[in-house]
């Protein structure tokens, strides 16, 4: 466990207690994205969602019931608000970012907790976690190697909690929003998974020969000589080679970031040389060699590949805060232009308006 203090206000500017108001009660949030729990016990769906909603005259499953919500949270009810990376911008790009750091997948979810209630008992996650306080206190008990200890969280105070730590927490004189990042952790398991697995294929699908429960030795035997066989293809493999190709599955299947896409889409046409753009938050920009001399370049929800002349230019890009696109080396003026463009219908660059 660890425990930092920092200036509140960019914490709770990620996600406020009007944030959480508006989503529950002005828009059209459905399940699985909220979840209740009180005292230990996740409550039924049904138990806070509407029924018979439509839309456009088709079913509408899952619409949470604002009147409900807000009176189980009055009768104690913590209210979960689950992946909020995939819809809350804010969380949307920090998890992001995060996820560049750390080479992990990363998700966001959210804890509103009434007064002096607690939603869960101690139980442990099975992923790291960081904790961080938006609104009001909340009491956490930290289960460690020397026992409990108990820790205030309130805006500007964060936590950081390693995979299996035993925890619980329980707001105090005024209600508790508090948002948690989990780092669901790539393994050693799951890389030397996906780089053996392939080599599956080269073994043959065929039957069993019929009798081997009475005389096992025959498939004894050719058990044998196929592993014999894939130990040679595993000695055989380029460990570098697998993990570029583990870089490359990262930084092309990562979420699709493109807040103020539409007004791009209206204005790429228009892009001027003096038009200053950036890079988007928490996009990646990888760059690597391919055999063909062309360079592919990793932008986290798919790749570009591209003539390698183009390189000076694209390292510009990597590098500036903000550019235009005049500044790009390496170039003349129309192809810094078609350059820029295109970056910017890729989604990784924004025009800075």
């Amino acid at each position: 466990m660890h425990v930092h203090d920092t200036d509140p206000e960019p914490l709770v500017d990620l996600l406020s207690f009007d944030d959480v108001d508006h989503l529950l009660t002005s828009t059209a949030i459905r399940t699985p994205a909220v979840r209740l729990a009180r005292d230990g016990a996740v409550l039924p769906a049904s138990a806070y969602t509407r029924r018979g909603a439509s839309l456009a005259g088709q079913p509408l499953t899952g619409l949470v019931d604002a009147r409900a919500v807000l009176d189980l949270f009055a009768g104690g009810a913590t209210v979960v608000l689950q992946g909020l990376h995939r819809y809350w911008s804010p969380l949307r790009e920090l998890t992001a970012e995060l996820e560049l750091e750390l080479g992990h997948p990363c998700q966001a979810n959210a804890y509103l907790t009434p007064p002096g209630s607690q939603g869960f008992a101690v139980h442990a996650d099975s992923h790291d976690v960081f904790v961080f306080q938006t609104h009001g206190t909340k009491l956490w008990e930290v289960h460690g190697e020397d026992g409990p200890e108990e820790v205030l969280l309130r805006p500007g105070r964060s936590m950081y909690l390693p995979t299996g730590t035993p925890h619980a927490a329980r707001a105090q004189e005024g209600a508790s929003l508090h948002v948690t990042l989990g780092i669901n952790q790539l393994t050693w398991r799951g890389l030397v998974r996906r780089t053996v697995e392939p080599l599956l294929g080269s073994v043959e699908d065929d039957h069993l020969p019929a009798g081997y429960l009475d005389d096992p030795a025959d498939v004894a035997s050719g058990l044998a000589q196929r592993l014999r066989a894939l130990a040679d293809d595993v000695a055989a493999l380029d460990g570098a080679a697998a993990v570029e190709r583990e870089v490359e599955r990262f930084l092309t299947t990562r979420g699709q970031l493109f807040r103020g896409g539409l007004a791009d889409v209206l204005a790429v046409d228009g892009l001027a040389a003096d038009t200053p753009v950036r890079r988007r938050r928490g996009r990646p920009m990888v760059m690597r060699d391919l055999p063909d001399g062309r360079l592919r370049v990793l932008l986290g929800d798919r790749h570009l590949d591209v003539p390698a002349r183009i390189r000076p230019a694209l390292e510009h890009v990597r590098a500036a805060e903000w550019l235009v696109p005049a500044d790009l080396p390496g170039l003349d003026q129309e192809s810094r232009l078609v350059l820029a463009r295109r970056l910017v219908r890729e989604g990784l660059l924004e025009v800075v308006r």
